[in-house]
């Protein structure tokens, strides 16, 4: 608000003394947002409606029956697309805005009750059989269309989830699933898998500037996963853990270069945690497995915490005002 302006109208005599300083007091306090707060609340409003539809039919399905269950999630999930495509804005390669405040979550609905439509007739009737990794592959398919056609962040969230779950359960064999074993090669093999096509997609995102703000997702998933991945075969992998180390340390260096260019805090924040993670189970084996310690160990290994844990602080503080500097 231009209050020299009102300044100089009431010094023409145009207002009042008693309305210029009701002005400078409106102007003095600013509206505050609610925009994220709004978002926060729609969002749970349709978590919350799919869980309540789904705990009414779970109650409620010895007197509803499965066929006109399926009937109302298929005409919900129909009727939510129809709404998305009829207000959509058209298609661009560039960030679209949504045309209006409810479109993105009624998208979210749409793609929650196909999921839960498919997941449905699977578990019903068993429509794929035992081609489990076709049940997750189209809903996998029809997620990163919405995402790319309809310009969502959090439909392209929810596709990447399908996309890593797909992938598991293909390139996992069935009898590692039943029997809960995830600390075998080819979990590990596939989530490292994943987490370099998620990477390279989220380079090919930026490079060819397809959907450029998708970007920041694509890396987001990748990265967690390519950590928590390596960490796993360290953990699980003993005779090799030197190597994993290695190769923790040279994508944490790798992501280090990216977060000073890119002046990203909370990449910085990652690489730090996870590598400090595995940096920290390389000193208690050495103290424990190869030294030998006994309780001068846990002593040692107390000592390494303290000064480790303050030496990260300053660490991460330092780095903080460097990219802010930047």
């Amino acid at each position: 608000m231009d209050i020299t302006l009102f300044n100089k109208l009431n010094a023409a005599g145009i207002i009042s003394d008693g309305s210029l300083t009701k002005i400078k007091t409106a102007s003095g306090k600013p509206l505050f947002s609610l925009h994220w707060e709004l978002k926060t609340i729609l969002y749970l409003g349709v978590l919350l409606l799919s869980s309540g539809i789904g705990i009414l039919i779970y109650k409620n399905m010895d007197r509803i029956g499965h066929q006109a269950v399926l009937i109302f999630i298929a005409l919900v999930c129909a009727g939510s697309f129809y709404y998305c495509l009829k207000k959509k804005l058209p298609f661009s390669v560039q960030k679209t805005a949504s045309p209006n405040v409810f479109f993105d979550y009624i998208l979210l609905l749409a793609c929650l009750t196909f999921i839960s439509f498919t997941g449905y007739i699977q578990f019903q009737y068993q429509v794929f059989g035992s081609r489990f990794g076709l049940a997750t592959f189209i809903p996998m398919i029809v997620l990163f269309f919405s995402a790319y056609y309809f310009d969502n962040l959090a439909i392209l969230g929810i596709a990447i989830i399908s996309f890593a779950a797909w992938a598991g359960i293909v390139v996992t064999p069935a009898k590692i699933l039943q029997q809960n074993d995830f600390n075998s090669i080819p979990v590990v093999a596939t989530g490292l898998a994943i987490a370099i096509i998620l990477l390279l997609a989220a380079l090919i995102t930026k490079k060819r500037n397809l959907k450029a703000h998708f970007e920041f997702t694509y890396t987001n998933f990748g990265i967690h996963l390519l950590f928590i991945s390596c960490l796993a075969a360290m953990f699980n992998f003993s005779a090799w853990h030197l190597v994993w180390f290695l190769l923790l340390i040279a994508i944490s260096y790798f992501f280090y270069q990216k977060a000073v260019k890119e002046r990203s805090f909370y990449f910085l924040l990652l690489l730090s945690l996870y590598g400090y993670i595995g940096l920290s189970y390389v000193v208690i084996r050495l103290l424990f497995y190869t030294a030998n310690l006994d309780i001068g160990g846990v002593y040692l290994a107390c000592m390494y915490f303290i000064a480790s844990a303050i030496g990260l602080i300053f660490f991460l503080i330092k780095m903080n005002k460097k990219i802010k500097t930047l």
